[in-house]
């Protein structure tokens, strides 16, 4: 036996409920809104010239799609094993059913298992692994390959073939931020693509280690300080982990959004006092990542508390324009009084709560304090279905989608619970605009 033979027990002895695939629909209409909205962006233009929606490699199709839904960070987020699953899974069983021609149920359905796969192999890294590799990149190829080998029908074997190879293509550092880079979005668009690749082969009889994870020269071994290898396969009987993920409401590192969801509160009050100085309490990782008092371009704001802390507390609102040149160079000055330390309770809660604590003092001697365990889009502050709605029709309309054509894509994925078919994302013409004409022949 192996870890990886047990974790795909482990899931395929799961019930799938009506609801269950309900929310796997809305975590779908939410990823791939993320990837529509964020087709015409400059990192999207350099993905789209290497992997082209004509493209009819289904692995580098999976790359191209998982890149976009990343671009925009607004795409989902499971705080247990720090990942984004969706960005990494839902390309990937998108490619492979809209190829094969499959229904709603069976998509769904290996959804849920992909985002099993991603997070409990999250949950099993330990949180060292964090300061140096991005676990979306390299947790996610367990995601996408066990979605990919539930589309193909893979046999207890060949899915243990498909997550081995899927393992040893894990990869994904944090050194991008150093630099501003555009990597974090090769690292949504390989996770997809490995995943396929991997499963793709098994299919073919291109074996894997089944011992990828615990093996002495294995994932955890070389990526992993502090592992906690028992969290792949703990409490078999619990809820999918898809539906433990948050959406996010704001377009930044989920890291900030313990921050802004507090100071959003708190500017109702303060309305337009003048702010004297802001300290922000919070976990180790989050300072890891998003310490960035003078951010220099809109996505490495976009990893800065201090920028996220007085966009919310001074705006009252954080959108994708409060990261541009204006909002920066105008809120410089704010940012310069926002100090941040590590509070050692809300670090110890780390990762099962990503909370925050804050005290802002206003010039008029004012002293305000907020904190949070959980911040709006957490499943414990979920947002409405009518608010999921809201947030893809603005994210397509805002991307340069008609109305009509918006809705119709939300409707269609919204169907899938109905067992509606999966249709293709480039013959919609909603990932690269002039690609409606193509055919692309399905396989048998």
């Amino acid at each position: 036996m192996s870890l990886s033979r047990d974790l795909t027990r482990l899931i395929r002895k799961k019930q799938v409920s009506a609801a269950d695939r309900r929310a796997a629909a809305l975590f779908t209409l939410d990823t791939l809104a993320c990837a529509v909205a964020g087709r015409n962006a400059k990192p999207a233009l350099a993905l789209k010239a290497v992997a082209p929606t004509a493209s009819n490699d289904l692995a580098r199709r999976a790359f191209l799609i998982g890149g976009l839904a990343h671009i925009l960070e607004m795409d989902d987020l499971h705080r247990d094993s720090v990942t984004h699953p969706g960005s990494v899974v839902i390309p990937a069983a998108w490619t492979l059913a809209e190829d094969r021609g499959l229904g709603g149920h069976a998509f769904l359905d290996a959804v849920l298992a992909g985002y099993e796969a991603c997070c409990r192999v999250g949950e099993a890294v330990g949180k060292e692994h964090y300061r140096v590799w991005h676990n979306t990149s390299t947790c996610g190829p367990f995601g996408s390959a066990m979605a990919a080998a539930n589309l193909l029908d893979l046999n207890e074997d060949e899915t243990v073939w498909a997550l081995g190879n899927a393992g040893t293509q894990s990869c994904g550092l944090w050194e991008f931020l150093s630099a501003g880079a555009m990597s974090k979005h090769l690292h949504t668009a390989r996770g997809a693509e490995a995943g396929v690749l991997a499963a793709l082969l098994a299919k073919q009889g291109f074996t894997g280690p089944g011992t990828i994870l615990e093996g002495e020269k294995g994932f955890f071994a070389g990526l992993c300080p502090d592992p906690d290898p028992a969290a792949v396969t703990a409490d078999p009987s619990r809820a999918w982990a898809l539906t433990n993920t948050s959406i996010k409401p704001w377009p930044c590192c989920r890291h900030t959004h313990p921050a802004i969801d507090a100071l959003l509160e708190l500017h109702k009050t303060l309305k337009d006092a003048k702010i004297a100085k802001v300290q922000v309490g919070v976990y180790r990782a989050a300072l890891d990542v998003c310490d960035r008092p003078d951010p220099q371009d809109p996505y490495s704001a976009k990893f800065s508390l201090q920028h996220c802390v007085v966009a919310a507390l001074i705006d009252g609102k954080v959108v994708q324009a409060s990261f541009d040149a204006d909002a920066r160079r105008r809120l410089a000055p704010e940012r310069a009084k926002v100090t941040l330390a590590v509070a050692p309770e809300v670090d110890a809660a780390y990762p099962k709560s990503w909370g925050v604590e804050i005290a802002v003092e206003a010039a008029d001697g004012r002293r305000l304090i907020a904190a949070r365990t959980e911040a709006k889009g957490d499943p414990e502050a979920a947002l409405t279905e009518a608010e999921l709605k809201d947030k893809a029709l603005i994210m397509l309309t805002e991307s340069g989608l008609a109305l009509d054509p918006a809705e119709d894509f939300i409707a269609a994925i919204l169907s899938l619970p109905d067992d509606q078919p999966v249709r293709d994302l480039a013959l919609l013409g909603y990932v690269e605009d002039g690609d409606a004409h193509i055919r692309r022949r399905r396989s048998a």
